[in-house]
């Protein structure tokens, strides 16, 4: 039967007790998720002969989630990705924001909302459902306005989940919104033979910073061309700059689609176990990254180091650095505005 539980999970640094829900379709899938960064510690899908594993990168417990930051599970705001120089102008105001990733700011700054504790409430919707809220102060890491966010996590009977993200604002201010999981669909160390498929004609190249540098690239002739499924790994090896300045692959691709529908990004299959993931979102890009920086020195679930290639991201988003970036789609909220964005993860098995 499918049900809701929580428990405690010990505390957030600043002490305050934070808990861990339980998300249960009662068809084996089954989604954990705490209040702090509401961060998704567990995902378990069964492959095709019904045994269930722990899909996701991550710790046992909240004190791993604060002492490190690679930001597995993470619930990521008020920017994800980067911002060039950690500024920007805004109806002609230059905004300055922490810089947290040498000059430029990533993923909401230092204590972004990956790092606080949101007030949750467990709800009942086409399975069980979790609601977290936050309050973002005016100021917080530099961000103008009062930022009022609502994200609601659902696991359907079906066996997807499903992310809905709504947030309102009393000043002009940037939003974007995103999950911050790490994916390994097998049993193997990497996913590197992992067969990827990506609705996308084109990607964002990046400079040496990993900050877009503004034009929208084909994928034609280039290792970013999934628009036909792919093992990921000999992609990796190819002879190209941008991999080289990545370390893999850590770019925004542009999804085929719709302003504002909601349509599917990137398919990724697992021929070992047979577990498959379709992700289907309303925004118009997804970063894919590949793991690059982790380098062993993490020791997460079951006393593994995590290495590069552990796992995989797939992060549905707006384009990175669109602040100062005149030909993106603007990121900017106003007063009286809603920010709605979903995002939809399904798990089958075959």
């Amino acid at each position: 039967m499918p049900h809701l539980e929580n428990k405690p999970f010990g505390t957030a640094p600043d002490g305050t007790s934070i808990d861990l829900f339980i998300l249960d379709n009662g068809r084996g899938v089954e989604a954990r998720i705490t209040n702090f960064g509401g961060i998704i510690v567990s995902l378990f899908a069964p492959d095709r002969y019904g045994h269930r594993r722990d899909i996701l990168l991550g710790f046992q417990d909240a004190l791993g989630f604060a002492q490190n930051k690679p930001y597995f599970g993470a619930l990521i705001g008020r920017y994800a990705n980067r911002i060039a120089n950690a500024r920007f102008v805004l109806d002609g105001r230059t905004v300055q924001l922490a810089a947290n990733d040498g000059n430029n700011h990533l993923h909401g700054g230092i204590v972004g909302f990956d790092r606080v504790v949101w007030k949750a409430r467990p709800l009942e919707e086409e399975g069980p459902a979790l609601e977290l809220k936050y309050h973002s102060p005016d100021g917080e890491e530099g961000y103008p306005g009062n930022l009022d966010v609502t994200v609601v996590y659902t696991l359907t009977l079906a066996g997807a989940l499903e992310i809905r993200y709504e947030a309102v604002t009393d000043r002009p201010t940037p939003v974007n919104l995103t999950s911050h999981a790490y994916f390994n669909l097998g049993d193997s160390p990497d996913i590197l033979g992992h067969e990827l498929r990506l609705n996308a004609s084109f990607f964002l190249p990046v400079n040496a910073g990993l900050i877009p540098t503004g034009e929208l690239r084909k994928v034609d002739g280039t290792p970013f061309d999934f628009r036909l499924p792919a093992a990921i790994g000999p992609r990796l090896t190819a002879d190209d700059e941008q991999l080289r300045l990545a370390r893999g692959i850590d770019h925004t691709f542009v999804i085929d689609k719709k302003e504002g529908e909601l349509a599917t990004a990137a398919e990724v299959y697992d021929r070992a176990s047979g577990r498959a993931m379709r992700v289907r979102t309303t925004e118009p890009g997804i970063q894919l990254y590949t793991g690059n920086f982790l380098d062993g020195t993490i020791v997460g679930k079951g006393g593994r180091a995590y290495r590069a290639r552990a796992a995989l991201c797939l992060e549905a988003q707006h384009f990175p650095d669109s602040p100062n970036q005149a030909r993106f789609p603007s990121t900017i909220l106003r007063p009286g505005e809603v920010y709605r964005q979903t995002t939809v993860y399904d798990f089958t098995a075959a």
